[in-house]
């Protein structure tokens, strides 16, 4: 997953600067989600950040991370399935129903590929436990699949789980894009007292959880191993911008009729359009 802060380096190098003045790196994913943001339709409030939590672990350093988004890295972990999935829930974004008890929960992201491309039509399945613990065996309660949009996105609308006896709060989840194998895993919540004890926790799951209106708000992106290719981008249609060149902040250009200005000093590669991102570029 991309990192901020401590872990500033993608595979491609960006740089962008601070408010400081210090250069900082912008990695390849982040550029990426916040264009896949500006058009989205469900609401990614913790997009401008990573996606995973950064929290500090009980030593006082940082977890490693879920490796950034970019050729050649790892996929998201994947953690046992435990003895409570259950096959064939409905397909459905909501897990709440009428009288369930519970802090509300949204959970927010997008799957990606090897080459941080989003990848459409990926089924999430998730469960869980209810407020007190306890799973559903006999119905269909807190479970759920979905599929990602076109741009790669899902939604999940639920409750925190509660606790019980040996384990932290978390999410289950299974994510299989299109005729690929299925990835089991599991969810973490920063700064759980539990996460120091549970046998099997792996910080490089941990979601960004914050606060929101009316309960709390969590993003996390999953990276499958699915080959993909680099992400042809569209041939300029006439104009000054061309993939390859190092841009700084205020440089413009014009491409396909249109001049913009550079906000975020960048390499530029095919993809990475100014129509394409607007965290890169400001049309003006």
């Amino acid at each position: 997953m991309d990192g901020a802060g401590t872990h500033g380096a993608d595979g491609d190098g960006t740089q962008a600067r601070d408010d400081s003045g210090t250069p900082r790196l912008v990695g390849r994913k982040t550029v990426l989600r916040a264009a896949l943001a500006a058009t989205a339709a469900i609401p990614l409030a913790l997009t401008g950040g990573p996606a995973l939590a950064r929290t500090l672990a009980a030593s006082g350093t940082a977890p490693e991370l879920t490796p950034s988004c970019d050729d050649g890295d790892d996929p998201t972990p994947e953690q046992i399935e435990g003895p409570y999935f259950k096959p064939n829930s409905p397909q459905r974004t909501s897990l709440l129903e009428p009288g369930l008890p519970g802090t509300r929960l949204t959970v927010t992201g997008y799957v990606f590929g090897r080459a941080c491309q989003p990848l459409a039509g990926v089924l999430l399945d998730f469960w869980q436990a209810d407020d007190n613990g306890a799973y559903d065996n006999t119905g269909f309660r807190l479970r759920g699949h979905q599929f990602t949009d076109s741009r790669g996105s899902y939604a999940l609308t639920t409750i925190v789980p509660g606790l019980y006896p040996g384990r932290t709060r978390h999410l289950h989840v299974k994510v299989q894009a299109p005729n690929r194998p299925v990835l089991t895993t599991q969810l973490y919540f920063p700064n759980e007292p539990r996460n120091n004890t549970d046998t099997i926790f792996d910080p490089r799951l941990l979601m960004t959880v914050r606060d929101g209106s009316g309960g709390r708000e969590a993003a996390f992106d999953f990276v499958l191993d699915v080959a993909q290719g680099p992400g042809p981008g569209p041939t300029p249609p006439g104009g000054t911008w061309a993939a390859g060149t190092a841009y700084r902040a205020g440089d413009q250009v014009t491409y396909g009729g249109r001049g913009y200005v550079c906000l975020q000093p960048h390499t530029a590669q095919p993809g990475w359009e100014p129509p394409v991102v607007p965290a890169l570029w400001r049309a003006g």
